[in-house]
């Protein structure tokens, strides 16, 4: 059986050119059971929504009957389709995309079982998505068998690609498969070669803290360019992710990439705030989302917004950096990152 990589595919880095970005609209569900939640979640994703519409077209999928209200909060110019859905997560639920150079979109449909099969999660109609969007943009599709999803990697379109050992070697996901399974699976359909695993993700991803991934990578460590990768760096002792985040930090700085490049590792301090409902934070400027000319990044009313602000203006000095309160998007579970998806624009 062919894989995209065989085929000529691979998974392009965030910062390459968009044809347009996916996300997905928050309905009723134990991620939302709370009507109060539920509403200030639609006004956070629509907020990501407008500020994403800054510099791209932005398509929502709604649930059934859903797309009417969504639109009200969205605005004019953000497209809405109507499908059934678990929950509200498109980076996780979507598809992977995927070009070859040459004019050809492809995307990577991966076996999605509500991060690891969790109490709370549902995943019967999330399953599908992938492959709608996938059929919505006209990617030719591949589908693995690797649980996986879109939060849990991030590539730097030249060969690398960042994994966490809980995720996808975790029992949750992939009890069966060894380490070189996995990344037989991951290179074969993203096109990369080289994984670099870093141990877990922050301590409130993973249970009793709430609606966690198991330790999604986007939270922690996202490259910034080739040869770039944004760290989390949490300053105070505190907080466990305080150690978390020196062991991660070491592990990318004694790294080298595809390429052989030793990793310039940019450090973007956590938020002032260790704690929320009851839990530690984690509260992480590193899921952000890279836009067409435009960097859409979490706020958290804190003072060290700006602090992060003024570090990703210095990494993409030609683009716009839009701060976006994200809390709300933390307390279901995620970040910006976690409710968008690129679709890159292909030649």
């Amino acid at each position: 059986m062919t894989t995209p990589a065989a085929d000529g595919f691979r998974m392009p880095a965030e910062w390459t050119p968009h044809e347009r970005t996916w996300m997905a609209w928050p309905g009723p569900n134990p991620t939302f059971a709370d009507p109060d939640g539920l509403a200030a979640a639609r006004r956070a994703w629509a907020s990501v929504a407008r500020a994403v519409r800054r510099f791209e077209p932005v398509t929502v999928v709604c649930g059934p009957g859903q797309s009417a209200e969504a639109g009200r909060l969205l605005g004019p110019g953000v497209d809405t389709v109507e499908r059934a859905l678990d929950d509200a997560w498109m980076r996780d639920i979507g598809p992977t995309f995927l070009t070859d150079g040459k004019g050809g979109l492809a995307a990577v449909d991966w076996t999605f079982n509500g991060w690891g099969a969790q109490e709370w999660a549902r995943w019967e109609h999330d399953a599908e998505i992938a492959g709608y969007v996938a059929g919505l943009a006209g990617a030719r599709t591949y589908a693995s068998k690797l649980v996986n999803e879109g939060g849990a990697i991030h590539v730097d379109g030249e060969g690398t690609v960042l994994l966490t050992e809980t995720v996808q070697l975790g029992p949750e996901r992939n009890p069966h498969r060894t380490r070189q399974e996995v990344e037989a699976e991951i290179h074969a359909h993203l096109g990369t070669r080289k994984a670099l695993w870093l141990p877990r993700g922050l301590t409130a991803d993973y249970p009793p803290h709430g609606f966690g991934t198991l330790g999604h990578v986007d939270i922690v460590a996202a490259f910034a360019g080739p040869g770039v990768v944004v760290a989390h760096h949490q300053p105070d002792p505190a907080h466990p992710d305080h150690e978390i985040t020196r062991e991660v930090i070491g592990i990318l700085r004694s790294a080298t990439d595809a390429q052989g490049r030793p990793l310039e590792v940019v450090e973007v301090p956590a938020p002032t705030v260790l704690e929320a409902d009851g839990h530690w934070a984690d509260y992480s400027y590193i899921n952000h989302y890279l836009c067409n000319d435009g960097v859409v990044l979490c706020a958290f009313d804190d003072p060290r917004d700006e602090t992060a602000a003024a570090i990703f203006r210095r990494l993409f000095p030609r683009r716009t950096v839009t701060l976006v309160d994200a809390r709300p998007v933390f307390a279901a579970g995620g970040g910006i990152h976690c409710v968008t998806q690129q679709q890159p624009r292909v030649r």
